[in-house]
């Protein structure tokens, strides 16, 4: 009978739970010994900070760095200080310079500084460039290893460069062409010039390039790097001298975790930024508790407004069985708008400057879903209770449905323009303003209508 891979898997997740218990390191070895890389990081991230050090010792040294290199970079940082100094060195110095970038900020000031010195001048030098650039920018994501040819050179001695500098080279596919002063000029796909005759001119062969400056928003260049297609984008500096190249790997990975970033503030919470559980509890618990108290302290608003309106709840205790639907449906359609808009703001559908053409355009929205539930909440209402409450709940609904996803629609746009991520800034707003103004609307209206 053959095993099925979910099967498979169980199993030697139970295999090598059991020998890091017993401290079996032979067995442990043999478990992991038949996996490939992937699979060994999936096993890997279900374990503990130490048994995952302990796991980590047994596999061989060409794996050893291959999985390391693909890890997490908060798992990273975890795993080195289970591993020995001179274990330590080797796997720093064989990670790439973006990425050694990328740990040394997960890691405290004595041990970043001890392993960048323990690496060789060059090596040092490739690191200090990219650290050289603020932290979300571009420049601090891309690789400084590259190869380039030059407008004079034929197809025939590309090529010969191709292979002279392949093995140190991040990418081979996309070969900007710099002119005497490292000024980007061009580029010329790999297979342009194995297609093209040896003595073709990289001239005529080149295209016009895509680039990004070093300083660009680094989800911005990655999301340009996607969207144009491109196995590796070109980085400048100020004066369009190529600095380093963005690999399309790397910018969708910068996506995806941009992604689930927003992903997790628009649930009220912050990111993990490692995966599910190889994350400490207590990690979990800061990630949750902060937005909770956030929420709780905007939660007093409403506790607030119902305060004030209690004599008209007094007089209408049936008015009390509608809020729930109310504030939910007031907050699902902001919370709809803010996602929408995010996600337009996140591929450049949008910018800050529509916020007029996008707040027109999700009140129109909210009013066309508020009149299709409140003609629904009408209907049901008049049927059980009276025509007048139908008729309150069905003006409430309209009401807040026009006012939530027109503050859904804003709030992202205004978060992008004071620079602030909008998915932050978004939630907490929506789930504190659009409840307490929604309730404020439906005793308004209920006081007007049932003359309370």
């Amino acid at each position: 009978m053959i095993k099925s891979p979910s099967s498979s898997f169980e199993t030697s997740a139970k295999l090598l739970g059991e020998a890091i218990g017993r401290n079996n390191i032979a067995l442990a070895a043999r478990v992991l010994q038949p996996l490939d890389v992937a699979e060994t990081i999936e096993q890997l991230e279900r374990l503990g900070t130490i048994n995952r050090a302990l796991a980590y010792r047994t596999l061989p040294k060409e794996r050893a760095l291959a999985v390391f290199e693909r890890l997490d970079v908060l798992l990273q940082a975890d795993l080195l200080s289970g591993l020995q100094d001179a274990q330590v060195a080797e796997v720093f110095a064989a990670l790439s310079p973006d990425d050694r970038v990328a740990l040394l900020d997960e890691l405290p000031a004595s041990v970043a500084n001890r392993l960048i010195l323990g690496l060789s001048d060059k090596d040092r030098a490739l690191t200090a460039i990219v650290l050289g650039y603020p932290q979300r920018s571009v420049g601090r994501f891309m690789s400084p290893q590259f190869l380039t040819a030059h407008p004079g050179f034929t197809a025939g001695q590309t090529l010969k460069r191709v292979r002279a500098q392949s093995e140190e080279a991040e990418s081979i596919y996309t070969i900007p062409v710099t002119d005497d002063g490292r000024h980007l000029v061009g580029v010329v796909s790999l297979r342009d010039v194995l297609c093209a005759a040896e003595s073709d001119a990289v001239a005529d062969l080149m295209k016009d390039p895509l680039f990004a400056p070093a300083t660009m928003d680094v989800e911005e260049a990655a999301r340009y790097c996607a969207d144009a297609k491109v196995l590796a984008l070109p980085i400048v500096d100020a004066e369009t001298r190529l600095v380093g190249i963005l690999t399309v790997d790397d910018a969708l990975r910068i996506l995806e975790d941009a992604e689930s970033e927003d992903a997790a503030r628009s649930g009220g919470s912050e990111p993990l930024r490692r995966p599910y559980l190889a994350t400490p509890v207590r990690s979990i618990v800061r990630a949750r508790v902060v937005w909770l108290l956030v929420l709780a302290v905007g939660a007093t608003l409403t506790v607030q407004v119902m305060g004030a309106f209690e004599a008209t709840l007094a007089e209408q205790v049936v008015l009390s069985l509608f809020i729930p639907l109310l504030i939910g449906t007031g907050g699902n359609t902001g919370n709809q708008a803010a996602t929408t808009i995010t996600r337009a703001l996140a591929l450049g559908d949008v910018r800050p400057a529509d916020a007029v053409k996008v707040v027109a355009r999700e009140v129109r929205v909210g009013a066309w879903l508020g009149a299709l539930l409140g003609g629904l909440g009408f209907a049901v209402a008049s049927l059980i209770f009276t025509v007048s409450l139908g008729l309150v709940i069905g003006l409430t609904l309209l009401g807040v449905c026009t006012m939530a996803a027109g503050v859904g629609g804003l709030m992202p746009l205004l978060g992008k323009a004071l620079k602030v991520d909008p998915a932050v800034f978004s939630n907490p707003f929506i789930s504190t303003f659009v409840d307490a103004l929604g309730l404020i609307m439906y005793f308004m209206i209920a006081s007007s209508i049932l003359g309370l």
